[in-house]
């Protein structure tokens, strides 16, 4: 069964470039979409340049301040609405309104606001990823054992002991789904911000490739972005 499955998948990556070959060699002209084997030297070119590790350091910087920014407030808040209907309501429609707003308003913002500054990508970073991570906080807290935090309160448990040994075990599957999706949707953000106004970064390449109409070195950036 897993050799049949590794047999599916390998079939559909060849399919895949059959395919682009097919097309860039019969249907269109290469330089608009130009073949497997010309993307590939493209791509190795970048790797063993210096480029490939200058820009994926600068991505990467931006989105580990951001998104650990982001999951430290997203926690907090998650935990603050999970466990207070005050708060539920007090940040509740805020959280959602992030939570819905396309990625693209967020950089577009920040990049009217920060400019060139290396700040724009962390904060775009934050405030989109946090709502995230907040939101899967609030449903592992609603759907904590209650009958084990009424136990600890009739002992007397220090509320912060209840926290530590009672509430963040239980937390911990909600915390690797928040993370997931939060990361997913901040390296987009990240390198959408720098498409707009970066000066390093994978997207900062991805602009220059485009403005120079350089079919190939863009998708060769892609490539190695996925």
């Amino acid at each position: 069964e897993r050799r049949s499955r590794w047999i599916w998948r390998g079939a559909g990556y060849f399919t895949f470039l059959a395919v682009w070959q097919f097309t860039s060699t019969f249907l269109v002209q290469d330089f608009i979409l130009p073949p497997p084997g010309v993307i590939a030297e493209e791509m190795w070119g970048i790797i063993t340049s210096d480029q490939l590790l200058t820009h994926f350091a600068a991505t990467l910087k931006n989105i580990a301040i951001g998104f650990a920014i982001a999951f430290l407030i997203g926690t907090i808040i998650g935990i603050a609405m999970g466990t207070s209907r005050w708060w539920e309501a007090f940040l509740g429609d805020w959280v959602m309104v992030t939570l819905t707003t396309p990625g693209l308003v967020f950089a577009l913002v920040c990049a009217m606001v920060f400019g060139l500054s290396g700040l724009g990508p962390i904060v775009a970073v934050v405030v989109t990823g946090f709502s995230y991570v907040a939101v899967n906080v609030v449903e592992g807290v609603k759907a904590a054992p209650k009958d084990l935090n009424d136990m600890a309160r009739a002992f007397n448990v220090p509320q912060h002991r209840i926290l530590r040994h009672v509430l963040l075990p239980f937390l911990a599957p909600f915390f690797f789904t928040a993370a997931r999706y939060g990361f997913s949707v901040s390296w987009k953000i990240a390198t959408l911000i720098e498409v707009i106004v970066g000066t390093e970064g994978i997207g900062f390449m991805m602009r220059r490739e485009f403005q120079e109409f350089n079919m190939a070195g863009f998708l060769a950036w892609v490539l190695l972005f996925f």
